[in-house]
């Protein structure tokens, strides 16, 4: 039983020392937070370019689908076209072979690999998460992603640079796989908003905290309206229940 304890606690303190070394992301105003949250849906559309342009080549959307990008603006013949810019893998066709066509609307996003081992060998071991729930699959998800996109620096004297992982102190041990995917003049807005590694990144962010939760301003909308209607019921069951018992009363006087 003691040795048991004992292993628990060396785990626990190996738990916290691990957590130790991963830098605590500062806190980002983000509009999508609290109760009244909604998301920014100009930024959405630039993570949006993000994430195709930066993102895609390596991580995957695969919970998306394209036809709900117009829930962030994008017009119907600007899902069309961004769906037929992928080709999607279908079939059997009536002569029984898998064929390949471009992508509409009703279909999902595309893996850059064709499984997990494709992504490894391609990724020199690493496997890159799909991002369509990243926000919510990380602690923090939101703040976490930021830091973790603008926390790339120069490494210290002791870190191991021949291993050919980046610097991010907000990463494991400091130590990841993905270089730096963001940086100045990277691409160009077609709003004229300027990519800077911190406008990027929180317009990704942005982009990804909608595709994590699509229903979150609906589902808002829905809780002010149950609430607004208990506080209504509330009344009239308070005004109600006065009459009744100043009724009750009367009679007993």
């Amino acid at each position: 039983m003691a040795s048991l304890a004992g292993m628990s606690l060396i785990a626990f303190v190996g738990l916290a020392n691990a957590a130790s070394d991963v830098a605590h992301p500062g806190d980002q105003k983000w509009s999508f937070e609290g109760p009244f949250g909604a998301y920014d849906r100009a930024s959405a559309q630039r993570g949006f370019h993000v994430y195709k342009e930066v993102c895609a080549s390596c991580h995957g959307l695969q919970y998306v689908a394209f036809r709900t990008l117009e829930d962030i603006g994008f017009s119907e013949p600007e899902v069309k076209a961004i769906a037929a810019s992928y080709m999607i893998t279908d079939g059997p066709n009536d002569i029984g072979e898998i064929y390949e066509r471009p992508g509409l609307p009703s279909d999902y996003f595309l893996s850059p690999f064709p499984n997990d081992n494709a992504a490894r060998t391609a990724m020199g071991g690493a496997l890159p998460p799909d991002l369509s729930l990243i926000i919510k699959a990380r602690s923090n998800g939101a703040n976490y992603l930021y830091a973790l996109m603008t926390g790339y620096m120069e490494p210290p004297e002791d870190f191991d640079s021949s291993s050919g992982l980046s610097y991010n102190p907000y990463f494991q041990n400091s130590a990841i796989a993905m270089p730096p995917p963001l940086f100045e003049g990277r691409l160009e807005y077609a709003d004229g908003t300027e990519a800077s590694v911190e406008q990027m990144s929180k317009d990704v962010v942005m982009f990804l905290a909608w595709a994590a939760e699509p229903k979150m301003e609906a589902r808002h909308k829905l809780g002010f309206k149950f609430f607004a209607v208990m506080i209504v019921l509330t009344i009239l069951l308070y005004f109600s229940n006065r009459k009744v018992w100043s009724s009750l009363k009367r009679k007993d006087d």
